[in-house]
């Protein structure tokens, strides 16, 4: 599938290999790709998520703003998401095939925060799935990713990991915190089964409320994600995602987001200078490295994330390659479309370079830099790179 971009683009970004300062701080975010249509959305619909996102992208500047870590600005952008039924994720999460809810996580850091320096470098990050009751996925990882000593491990599901991330002050809640109409007529409808009645059982509390969200929903049967990478002033990149997963996945399915190197990623490695530079270095008699750092979140048919290790990819393909972000992420985007997996990812490195490639009709998506200037775009028409 080809995308087609029109002659109005919108422009997110400046240049994609715009040179940063040090002290220069990024934001990028998505809301899930590959399920909406413009043809079929209306000006409000539209203009909701557009907000929705301008809000995620302000809560993640505040914290970058004020000097605080990329890892606590990815949290704030993504629990806003989390909290808006409008995207899959928590509180707008898809139902499996049993009408349950199962929730996925990661985060990942290209160096430890400076916030917290004891962690060590080579714990990298962690992925939680199965979850049930966190009421903010986001908040837990963290929580967990923070205590090696609690969970040492880089992945984790379910009722140990909720457990855990309790005891260190997590908000667990009812599973039928979770429910909304609107996804549960996507699920009911997908499944081929009447939407109604409505469920007033014990697991949805009766919640049964004419209208979950003040507009439907731009996308159906959602396969998405949330997602944010940031880049703090200490030169930290921070990648989370949350989803819901795809709609009627089978009970127990996992999907990319948990997945290390599918659905997120980053590094960060240590990067000698060209050749010309080398002999002047030689010469002068300086020796010097670059640190280089990248950081992605993915959001589509996670299966072929998984297939493909679409997140390491990148990373690798500017690290061996020595590619542009910009160029590495647009083909392993491609590579997913060859496989038939619609969706797409937002990547950042330390230079303060952005790239938010897609191979479908839309991803919700966003960056705020140090400016303070939210810019949001939907549709593969709209200006991302």
């Amino acid at each position: 599938m080809a995308t087609t971009v029109s002659s109005e683009k919108i422009p997110l970004l400046q240049s994609p290999q715009r040179k940063t300062k040090a002290s220069d701080y990024v934001l990028v975010i998505h809301g899930g790709a590959g399920t909406m249509s413009r043809a079929k959305s209306t000006p409000e619909q539209q203009a909701a998520y557009k907000a929705a996102l301008a809000q995620a992208l302000q809560s993640g500047y505040q914290v970058l703003s004020e000097g605080g870590d990329a890892m606590d600005a990815v949290v704030a952008a993504v629990t806003v998401m989390e909290d808006n039924p409008l995207f899959n994720s928590a509180k707008g999460a898809v139902f499996n095939v049993d009408g349950k809810i199962e929730l996925e996580t990661s985060l990942m850091l290209s160096k430890p925060p400076a916030s917290h320096p004891e962690i060590p470098a080579t714990r990298r990050g962690l992925g939680l799935t199965l979850l049930t009751r966190a009421k903010n996925p986001s908040h837990l990882v963290r929580a967990l990713y923070l205590s090696p000593s609690l969970a040492p491990h880089t992945f984790l599901s379910g009722a140990a990991a909720e457990n855990i991330g309790q005891s260190l002050g997590g908000t667990l809640v009812d599973p039928s915190y979770f429910y909304t109409e609107h996804r549960w007529r996507e699920h009911r409808r997908g499944l081929g089964l009447p939407e109604e009645p409505l469920p007033t059982d014990h697991e949805s509390s009766g919640k049964t409320s004419p209208s979950d969200i003040p507009i439907p929903p731009l996308d159906q049967l959602p396969t998405g994600t949330v997602g944010a990478v940031a880049l703090d002033i200490h030169g930290c990149i921070a990648a989370l995602t949350s989803t819901g997963g795809r709609t009627n996945k089978l009970v127990g399915r996992i999907g990319d987001t948990p997945h290390m190197g599918s659905g997120f990623w980053a590094e960060e490695w240590k990067s000698k200078s060209g050749s010309l530079r080398r002999f002047w270095n030689k010469v002068t008699g300086r020796h010097t490295t670059r640190t280089r750092a990248v950081g992605v979140s993915g959001t589509g048919d996670g299966d072929y994330f998984i297939r493909k290790a679409t997140a390491a990819t990148i990373g690798h393909r500017v690290r061996y390659l020595g590619e542009s972000l910009d160029k590495a992420a647009s083909i392993a985007v491609q590579d997913l479309l060859q496989d038939g997996g619609l969706g797409g990812v937002i990547a950042l490195d330390n230079k303060g370079n952005v790239a938010m490639p897609l191979n479908c009709e839309g991803m919700y998506r966003g960056v705020i830099r140090s400016d303070g200037i939210p810019k949001t775009a939907i549709f593969n028409d709209e200006e991302v790179a």
